[in-house]
């Protein structure tokens, strides 16, 4: 893997960061695996403030606006390490394709975009079929702007193709870049070590919280 961070990156600097056969690649993903699931939580606050002022779908007893900042949400991290295993090989073979990194940003985010969108769709018309009456019993997109079929919703697709854009081409290769940078094995796991614990104090801090204080 090339450093890329301090200059312009080229097609080669994008590619590589898809490596299971290496620890490295592991230890990158472990770490963002615990960074995800508490900064997901962070990032889920201003994604709902905005769904909730331009589409008013945000509940205001949902949990998000009164858990604590440590409090884990666990679909951040397991998203993280599935868009690693999924998007990421998927973005290199484009980028191996694709003349220029633009070209290739484009096509990521759109099939970034028409995956989620399929997922949605086809999960939606397996468990969420509305009853006699109508009611749908996990999710209505049906009164909402662009759904599809009402169940999948495109302005979320939208959103989640964003963020998986920017986990695969910035995110994820500054974890893997940052320990890169370390040049040391025994200070990258020292590094990985501290992250491990931070998230466990985080997970005992909420186990806690919710458990004593609640």
């Amino acid at each position: 893997m090339k450093k890329h961070i301090l200059y312009k990156p080229t097609k080669e600097d994008e590619i590589g960061y898809f490596a299971p056969k290496t620890w490295g690649f592991w230890r990158s993903v472990i770490a963002s695996f615990c960074i995800f699931t508490i900064v997901g939580h962070w990032l889920e606050i201003p994604y709902c403030m905005f769904m909730d002022y331009f589409f008013g779908i945000v509940a205001d007893d949902y949990a998000v606006w009164t858990d604590p900042w440590y409090h884990p949400y666990w679909v951040y991290g397991f998203g993280s390490v599935a868009i690693t295993f999924l998007i990421e090989p998927l973005k290199e073979s484009i980028v191996k394709r694709r003349r220029m990194l633009a070209g290739a940003l484009l096509e990521t985010f759109i099939t970034c975009v028409t995956i989620a969108a399929v997922l949605e769709l086809v999960i939606g018309l397996m468990i969420n079929q509305p009853d006699s009456t109508g009611k749908y019993p996990f999710w209505d997109n049906s009164g909402l702007p662009l759904n599809i079929f009402g169940q999948a919703w495109l302005v979320n697709d939208i959103v989640i193709g964003f963020v998986a854009v920017i986990y695969v081409w910035v995110l994820y290769p500054l974890v893997c870049e940052g320990f890169i940078l370390l040049k040391s094995e025994r200070k990258a796991n020292l590094v990985l070590a501290i992250i491990v614990i931070v998230f466990l104090g985080c997970c005992t801090a909420s186990y806690i919280q919710l458990n004593f204080f609640t």
